[in-house]
């Protein structure tokens, strides 16, 4: 090649050009420029890429994604809410006999006693409790209300144990007009039953009116001494107080749920926890799950004598009065011990939550994950909880069940307002 300054005149230089082998990393020792047409062809590939990670992040495809790679681990500290309720037994024996303690290892176990969903809920979603044993509608609430953020359905408890007991002096479902009864809390499960039930029956509720009944909201406990004082003719709740009104104080029961449920099966009590927590700590929520089903399996199986005792024990520890044996014993009859959530049966307790005025009208998707329970039960050789169950039909003419105070009702006549 001859040097530059013998070039003859006109004669231009040659185009240096580096040859890329594959595996060798080389740098351009010369730079092409990109000009417009590629600027804008890298402006469209990204407004692309954008507009797709948008559209992602909206239907949740991004998020579940991230969510996916997000590592989880045990937790250092569960904090357990549950009722000193029998209808919160599986909680009762697992804290007492040491189910959860031993299920979690090295998770510290701490625990906080309610006497109603609604403060369970919030207490909840501020964060200060972890998972709890409540009703399924302020669980259904909450849910709703977060648009589905809130809190996940993972377990059963118990079914049944809910009953409408009134005093001796109502004659039965036609004479209800002009009184007033208590259920645990507004929003409640047992307080959205006793709307609904009036309602389909065509009663006014808390209208004011001559005709209308009057709901009156308040904890269980004291929804029993005010019925004894005989400040209310009756209270729609939980086992052990409405065996307790009708043993100790002459009730009568005028409606047991189970009669308005499909095979008598319906949740009283489920297991919700904090979707956040979930999300972090699954390993410990399936931990908890084993100490549950140890408990449900204790309670089947033990001697009659020695859950009563461990029941009574459990209710003492939560601030609840003992019970005598036989007010226990009236009590377990009337309920089922279970750890399936019975996922098919939100649907009406949600249209039953919209009927009473106590929540709106949403799409329950994901408010129910059976996979850690049922994870927890194929590793025992257990069948898988689930399937379907009928949706309930409150029938206008829902008789009075036979308990312990006896029972009363219409034979089916509908009240007229």
């Amino acid at each position: 090649m001859a040097p530059e300054n013998e070039r003859g005149a006109g004669e231009r230089p040659p185009i240096r050009t580096e040859v890329r082998t594959a595996g060798v990393d080389r740098k351009r020792t010369g730079r092409r420029r990109l000009g417009w047409p590629a600027v804008i062809a890298g402006l469209a590939i990204l407004c692309v890429v954008t507009v797709t990670a948008t559209v992602l992040r909206a239907n949740g495809t991004l998020d579940a994604l991230e969510q996916a790679v997000t590592e989880t681990s045990d937790a250092e500290e569960i904090t357990l809410g549950y009722f000193g309720n029998l209808t919160h037994g599986p909680a009762l024996a697992g804290v007492e006999r040491g189910f959860f303690e031993e299920a979690l290892g090295d998770t510290e176990l701490s625990t906080q006693v309610f006497n109603t969903g609604p403060t369970t809920i919030e207490a909840m979603n501020s964060g200060e409790v972890d998972i709890a044993f409540m009703g399924p509608n302020p669980a259904i609430n909450s849910f709703v209300q977060s648009g589905g953020q809130s809190v996940t359905t993972v377990a059963g408890a118990t079914s049944g144990g809910a009953q409408f007991i009134v005093s001796d002096d109502v004659a039965g479902e036609d004479d209800l007009a002009g009184r007033t009864f208590a259920t645990p809390d507004f929003g409640g499960t047992q307080d959205v039953a006793l709307r609904v039930w009036l309602q389909d029956r065509g009663y006014e509720v808390d209208t004011g009116s001559p005709e209308s009944v009057s709901i009156t909201p308040m904890p269980s406990g004291q929804a029993f001494q005010t019925f004894r004082q005989g400040s209310i003719d009756g209270f729609w709740g939980p086992q052990p107080w409405v065996t307790r009104m009708a043993q100790e104080e002459g009730g009568n029961v005028l409606v047991d749920e189970r009669d308005l449920w499909p095979d008598g099966r319906y949740p009283t009590t489920i297991l919700a926890v904090r979707t956040e927590f979930l999300q972090q700590h699954p390993q410990t929520v399936e931990k908890l799950l084993g100490g549950l089903e140890d408990s449900v399996d204790y309670l089947d199986t033990a001697e009659t004598s020695e859950v009563i005792e461990t029941l009574n024990d459990g209710m003492e520890a939560a601030r609840t009065e003992p019970l005598e044996p036989e007010t226990i014993a009236a009590s377990l009859e009337a309920m089922e011990w279970t750890t399936d959530p019975m996922e098919s049966t939100y649907p009406t307790l949600l249209e039953n939550g919209v009927q009473a005025g106590t929540t709106q009208d949403a799409s329950l998707d994901g408010f129910v994950d059976d996979t850690y329970i049922n994870t927890v039960r194929e590793q025992r050789g257990q069948e898988p909880v689930g399937g379907e169950l009928a949706a309930a039909v409150v029938p206008s003419g829902a008789q009075g069940s036979a308990s312990a105070g006896g029972s009363l009702g219409s034979g089916g006549r509908r009240h007229a307002a």
